[in-house]
Formats: structure tokens, sequence, C-alpha cells
């Protein structure tokens, strides 16, 4: 049965719009690979947010599909991260209440605090009457670069005076591809254990550089990207030895290796 997960225009869980979906333990039953979503935003609470929305009013905005789910390592709680797979984006906003009548079926016990519960299962009925009141844009993700000095930085093994390839640059830069690295392996060091919030403080927050295990110069051409197994997260230093010599690309194992230190967090 497919489920309505919320995203809100401001939140303390670390959501990306068609790439990862971050949530509480209670939702862990209902977000299963392979469950098919609607996207839904709540009612528009700061006008700052206007153009970014589709609508202020509540409305349903994208469906998609549910990827693989992995546990919150920054945490006790048992909070987890799901990749979303397909995001299609809707043209046009669909409204939660069209002529009167909701398109969800709202069970009488659940009235008064339904439209809280962030992730709800809907009937296949319900989903398909959201789709028929749009229409679908293409597939898409966010491939836009991080508003940080990693992507400044794009550290790559290769001979001196190489053409460095419009695609590859770019896949380098994949949003959607840093974020689900990121929800899978941490923002920890895997090298060393660095981690950036703990000594820099929230300026800090959520800066990792994620490595391509493989380089984009060896792929010899277009090559599928699994996150799980060919991005791992490492801090700046990490990152740099690893590339250290243009002609040789260190492996995770022989950079761990190397390291002489664990990075340790003062009491």
């Amino acid at each position: 049965m497919p489920v309505v997960i919320t995203e809100n225009d401001t939140s303390q869980w670390e959501d990306q719009t068609g790439s990862v979906y971050h949530f509480p333990k209670r939702y862990r039953g209902l977000v299963v690979e392979g469950t098919e979503v609607v996207y839904y935003k709540g009612r528009m609470k700061d006008k700052a947010f206007a153009s970014a929305r589709l609508s202020r009013a509540p409305h349903y905005f994208g469906i998609a599909r549910i990827g693989k789910v992995y546990p919150d390592r920054r945490d006790n709680k048992g909070n987890s991260f799901a990749l979303i797979e397909n995001f299609t984006p809707f043209e046009r906003a669909v409204p939660a209440k069209i002529n009167g009548g909701y398109l969800e079926t709202i069970p009488a016990n659940l009235v008064n605090n339904y439209w809280r519960i962030a992730v709800r299962r809907i009937s296949q009925e319900g989903y398909d009457s959201i789709l028929d009141h749009t229409t679908l844009l293409s597939a898409q993700v966010s491939t836009a670069a991080q508003d940080t000095e990693e992507d400044q930085l794009i550290f790559e093994s290769a001979q001196e005076g190489n053409p460095i390839t419009y695609f590859g640059t770019r896949y380098e830069r994949r949003k959607d591809l840093r974020t689900k690295a990121i929800a899978i392996h941490g923002l920890e060091c895997k090298a060393c254990g660095f981690d950036f919030e703990q000594a820099y403080g929230e300026h800090a927050k959520g800066f990792i550089h994620v490595h391509h295990v493989v380089p984009i110069s060896d792929f010899g051409g277009e090559k599928e990207v699994v996150p799980e197994t060919d991005l791992v997260t490492l801090c700046a230093n990490c990152h740099a030895v690893v590339h250290r010599k243009r002609d040789m690309t260190l492996s995770l194992d022989e950079l761990k290796g190397m390291v002489r230190w664990r990075w340790v967090v003062d009491a």
C-alpha cells in the first residue's frame, strides 16, 4: 500500500527532496524499501518559503519510491534515513482538499490529529486520485553543487594535463549522491574518525568530504555510482592524502594503515 510522506518547510529532520528522507523510529514499519510514496507539504507558516513551494496551501507535490533504509548513525533513538528513488515532481500542486472533500480517507479516531502524522498509509484509490489531478514532470533528482568550500576542492588521481570532462566534474558534485552517502556512512571520517561539528561546533555541522572509491577518471565512461559501496566519507586531510600522488589513489584500508592517530574529542 502506498504511503504519504510529509516534508515541512523547516524541520529538525534532515530531508532532501527526492534524495533522502529522515524519519523517527515510530514510522519504520511504514517506510519500507519498495514502497510507493506521495510527497506532501502542510500549511505554509512562513511567507519566506512561498517561492519554494507549488502552493501556499497544504498540497501534494510529487511521487517516488523508497530505496534502502539505513539507521541514523548520529543518535541512539532508532531514527533512520531512507534513500529516495525515481522522484517525479508534479507540474502543479494537488490540494489536500478538492470540492470540499479530502483525497485521503481520514479514520474517525484520527480526525483531530490526522495531519500531524508525518508518514501515513493511503489507499490505492486515494493515490490514483492524486495523480489524476496533476501532470507528472520528468523524473529528476537535484544535481546542484553543494554550497560549501568542498566544491572548490575536487580531488582526483590522474596524469597532469589530462582534460577533465564536463561529465566528470558534474558527476563529482551530484548533490543527491553526496546526500545519500552521508546518510549511509555518517559524518565521521572513515579513516581517522574526525568529526567537523565536534571539532568546530555548529559552524561546521554537516560538513565532510565524499570520496569516490574508484576515481571518476578511471570510469572509462558513464557509470552508475552506488553510494553504499562506491562512496565514502573522509575528512579534508585524509581526502587529500588519498589523492596525494596523481598516479595512485589509495584504498580506504591503505589509508587506515597510514593513520598514526585517531581523533579524540577533549572532555
